[in-house]
């Protein structure tokens, strides 16, 4: 489960004009009825996602009264929530209407083939992704299979995030293993199944050692393996999500971490993490970019999908995607172009201005950006990251 540190939200005051298309009385989705009265909607985040959304649902239930009376928010651990929507599939009772995921759950549902086929509906009203997204955000679409839409996307990671009175910086994979050798119990990372950070890092180390196949967890990464199994010996535990890693690196427990755009800038400015600590990236850095996506579990009934359809339409506006930059925790945030952060709240702006980093509009622009690992690999990466590396 990826939550940010802090819930609270930039709810800003944007005036949202215009009615849903849903309120010219025609039906945009094949077969799908409208609503004869407003739906109350439930929606799970086991993203975190909802520090970046929460004022755009907001705006859309304001702008669209006679289609939603209230959506209900509830949080779930991203490795629970799969298994959950399943069983209630079994027993014919759903009561999620829409998740916001990360590639880990995205992927354990696909397996599991609890999503809808948000692609298989037809005259949704759903823009072009490829004329919308930015060009790695609409790569990661592929990711969901068609069942899934991209809210907020960001190129997250591998860095590495370190005190200042580390005098011994790493600049290799290698000097980082050295070091955590040096400094036993000093280097930290989350569970990757349950941690943004923890996955980018497990995806992006076959990059960084020159792996033979980065796509192929069990027969490409025979470093990345001998290396996280090596690296293990001089971690003392794994915490079960970044915010525990954020809060021993941020108390002095731990001295390094690794991070992404979103984890280093966010922590900071909040306070659990001092504002001094430092970023850096490793030879051979490729990006792993990272997405949140909208999906909607099998089930639920047609005129509440009508309605999730039209929502998805409306969060995919850039001047509601202006309200993803939020504290930096999913940092840049918009998953669609022309979204500058003068778009964003002064609030926003403000958090960028003082907690980011001018060298990461040099490090996006000039570095490779890669791709999350397909769904079944990912899951198989898990899987053997929990019995070989931990389990070992």
């Amino acid at each position: 489960m990826e939550f940010p540190i802090s819930r609270r939200l930039f709810l800003g005051g944007v005036a949202v004009a215009g009615a849903s298309s849903l309120l010219t009385g025609r039906s945009f989705a094949e077969g799908l009825p409208l609503p004869s009265s407003p739906v109350t909607l439930n929606v799970v985040d086991a993203a975190g996602n909802l520090a970046l959304t929460q004022p755009i649902f907001d705006n859309y239930v304001a702008a669209n009264p006679n289609l939603v009376s209230h959506i209900t928010f509830n949080q779930a651990p991203s490795p629970e929530l799969p298994g959950k929507i399943k069983a209630q599939q079994r027993a014919k009772r759903i009561d999620i209407d829409m998740v916001i995921i990360g590639t880990d759950a995205l992927s354990a549902g696909l397996a599991d083939d609890i999503w809808l086929h948000i692609d298989g509906l037809k005259d949704t009203g759903l823009p072009d992704f490829k004329d919308i997204y930015l060009e790695p955000a609409y790569r990661m679409l592929s990711l969901a299979k068609g069942c899934g839409v991209i809210v907020t996307y960001y190129p997250s990671g591998p860095l590495i995030g370190y005190m200042p009175k580390v005098t011994k910086v790493p600049t290799t994979a290698q000097e980082l293993l050295d070091w955590t050798k040096e400094n036993p119990h000093k280097f930290i990372y989350a569970r990757p199944a349950n941690s943004g950070p923890g996955r980018t890092f497990l995806m992006g180390l076959p990059y960084l050692l020159g792996d033979k196949d980065p796509k192929d967890p069990m027969n490409g990464w025979d470093k990345t393996w001998a290396y996280l199994k090596e690296l293990h010996k001089n971690i003392e535990y794994y915490p079960a999500g970044t915010a525990a890693v954020m809060k021993e690196f941020g108390d002095g427990t731990r001295d390094m971490t690794v991070t992404t755009t979103g984890w280093d800038i966010n922590p900071r400015a909040l306070g659990v993490v001092p504002k001094e600590a430092k970023v850096g990236k490793l030879a051979g850095f490729h990006w792993v970019c990272d997405a949140h996506y909208l999906s909607i579990p099998k089930g639920v009934s047609d005129d509440k999908v009508a309605v999730l359809i039209d929502l998805m339409k409306f969060m995919l506006k850039p001047d509601q995607q202006a309200f993803t930059y939020d504290k930096g925790y999913f940092y840049p945030g918009p998953a669609v172009k022309n979204v500058p952060l003068e778009m964003a709240p002064k609030a926003s702006q403000d958090v960028i201005a003082e907690f980011g980093r001018p060298e990461y509009a040099d490090w996006i622009a000039n570095n490779p950006i890669d791709l999350p690992l397909e769904p079944t690999a990912l899951v198989a990466a898990f899987r053997r990251w929990d019995e070989q590396v931990a389990g070992g």
